[in-house]
Order: structure tokens, then sequence, then C-alpha cells
């Protein structure tokens, strides 16, 4: 075998965009926001992975309403975000790239037809070209400026097997208490109504998260990972509206704390 067929071929052709983009790159704002699951593209070499488009712009192929939101925030306070515009069923972000989930084969009952029976080399070309340079980019970020906060914005579905998630929005953390309780108090104290969930809908471990052990622990930040109900962020009057929520809690951190 030459060395040429020994190469594997590149996933993301000139057709793709990049595996990551960065918003205010050069801000030196102390705010850095992350949005790992802010798109729904799929490479082109990928044939849509065989699932049908309203499967793709459901919850199965991203975070509804996270990246506007991200962006909204990112542009009223001139803060740095990094944006990863391909779907969490090409490889997700927010996860150990060995872990099973990583590339599922199935996601919310809904089959993945091209994410069986992956060789090595395609698992790995997912990692390489679309992993590692989103991390690699949240890393130079986190480093670049005298960062005080990282916030890594999610949204997350109403109800779950059945179960009724009454949240409005939760804070994720393990380790970084303090952060998630300060925001969380600053967004009870402007809107006292909000059902507001610590730890929930779910909690951080190393087997199954990314960016509270990855980036927010191992860098020592200040961190929390937000999630946001996406039935009030499914438009463009919600995402604004909760965009303003947590930029007045951003500021009032930024002051306080």
């Amino acid at each position: 075998m030459t060395v040429a067929q020994a190469k594997p071929n590149l996933l993301l052709g000139p057709q793709d965009p990049s595996p990551v983009e960065v918003i205010n790159a050069a801000s030196d704002h102390p705010l850095l926001l992350i949005c790992e699951h802010a798109g729904k593209m799929v490479p082109k070499a990928l044939n849509d992975l065989g699932i049908a488009q309203e499967d793709r712009d459901s919850h199965v192929g991203w975070d509804i309403g996270a990246e506007a939101v991200t962006r909204v925030v990112a542009d009223s306070l001139g803060a740095p975000a990094i944006i990863q515009p391909y779907s969490r069923l090409v490889i997700d972000c927010n996860r150990p790239p060995d872990a099973a989930d990583a590339i599922p084969e199935v996601s919310h009952g809904v089959q993945v037809p091209g994410n069986r029976g992956l060789s090595d080399m395609d698992r790995a070309a997912r990692v390489r070209e679309v992993f590692d340079p989103f991390q690699a980019t949240v890393a130079r970020l986190l480093g670049r400026q005298p960062r005080r906060i990282v916030l890594s914005i999610h949204s997350f579905t109403p109800v779950l097997s059945g179960a009724p998630r009454p949240w409005h929005v939760g804070f994720l953390f393990r380790r970084d208490v303090q952060t998630s309780t300060h925001l969380a108090r600053f967004i009870s104290d402007a809107r006292p109504e909000l059902n507001i969930g610590m730890n929930q809908p779910y909690r951080i471990d190393d087997a199954s998260d990314w960016f509270v052990p990855r980036h927010g622990e191992a860098s020592g930040l200040p961190h929390s990972l937000i999630e946001i109900r996406n039935d009030l962020i499914g438009d463009a009057t919600g995402q604004q509206a909760w965009a303003n929520i947590l930029t007045g809690a951003v500021n009032r951190y930024l002051k306080e704390v």
C-alpha cells in the first residue's frame, strides 16, 4: 500500500464551512462565550447522515436557540464567542471523543444510519477535523486575554421521555459552585418568577462532559454551563429576551464579584 493510499480522505471539503467560528476574536472583554451545539450542518461527504431534515432541525441535531442567544450576548457586550457550526450528530463537541454518545448511532430515538459501522479512520477524521480545531480555539482564547469568566450556552427540551422539565434555565457546575450561584441569584433578583435549576436538567461528569472538566476546571477560571429551555428561545423575541437576562447577570457579576 502506498502512502497516498494509506492517507485517509479528508472529511471536510472546500464547500464545507470551517469547524469553528469566532466572534469578536480580538476582544479583551473578560467574558468568553462558547456554544458547542450551535449548528446543525453536516459535511457533504456524510450525505446528511441518512436522517431527515426535520430531525436535524429538532433538538436531535442541535441546541435550538443557543447560537442566537450567544451571538446577541456577544454583540451586546463586545465579548468573544466561539461557535460550532456542525451538528452534534457529526461529533459532539461537549463529549469526550471516545464517549459512547460522542458520535451516536441513535439520538432521542432517532436512528442515525451515517454513524453506524464507522471505522477507526472515520472516527479519527471527525475528531481531527471538527472536534480538535474547536477545542484548540477554546483553549487559545481562554489564554489570550485576562478572562474573568467563561460560559457555555446550551438549550434543553421541555419534556424528556415523557417527564416534564419545569426549569426555565439551569446552571451546571461541579467544583466551581460560586459562579453558578452568583449568576442564578442575579437572574432571580431581576426575574423572581423564573424557575432556576442548579445542576438541572442533568449533572456533570468526566465520562459524558467536556467543557466543565476540560476547559472550566482545567483553566481555573470561573465558569458555568448554562441550559435554557428551548421553547423559550425558539424565536427572535425569546432569544433577545434571554440574551438580555444573561447580559444583565454577567454585567452584575463583573461589577460585584
